[in-house]
């Protein structure tokens, strides 16, 4: 299995859930390739914002060597599941998807637990404080892909 992660800058939320989701395939010895991307491309190369790898590390997860890169047309042959981290972001890879099967690899990740509600991760670069917040939304989510796919 081959799952990306997507958000806008690929610095807070989906290096965030790339994280989380390595150490639960880890844990439960799933030989599953996780990676993330962003839709934009402003801090290609750059590593997760200091307040995801903190609260990562917090929580015995080490996302700093993670670089953010950008989503490119060859992900949708290459990844089983690409999960948006926002509604935004799931419109933007629905427009560049080329057909229906490309289009049925992309998921909004908070759907896995609250299914149908189309709920998006809140971007927390300009709120301190959120970084538990979406962690914990992510770390749920997460459990319900392995769940759902392994």
């Amino acid at each position: 299995m081959k799952v990306l992660m997507v958000c806008l800058g690929n610095i807070c939320r989906s290096p965030l859930a790339e994280g989380i989701l390595k150490h639960k395939c880890l844990q439960k010895k799933l030989d599953w390739y996780i990676d993330s991307a962003g839709t934009g491309k402003w801090h290609l190369g750059a590593a997760p914002d200091k307040r995801s790898i903190q609260v990562a590390a917090k929580n015995d997860i080490d996302i700093s060597a993670q670089r953010a890169r950008s989503v490119h047309s060859s992900d949708y042959e290459e990844f089983d599941l690409i999960f948006a981290m926002d509604v935004s972001n799931y419109k933007d890879l629905m427009r560049w998807a080329l057909d229906k099967e490309e289009e049925n690899k992309v998921k909004l990740i908070l759907d896995e637990i609250y299914p149908d509600e189309n709920r998006s991760v809140p971007d927390p670069y300009f709120d301190d404080n959120g970084f538990q917040e979406v962690f914990d939304m992510l770390d749920k989510a997460c459990d319900k892909i392995i769940e759902k796919y392994a």
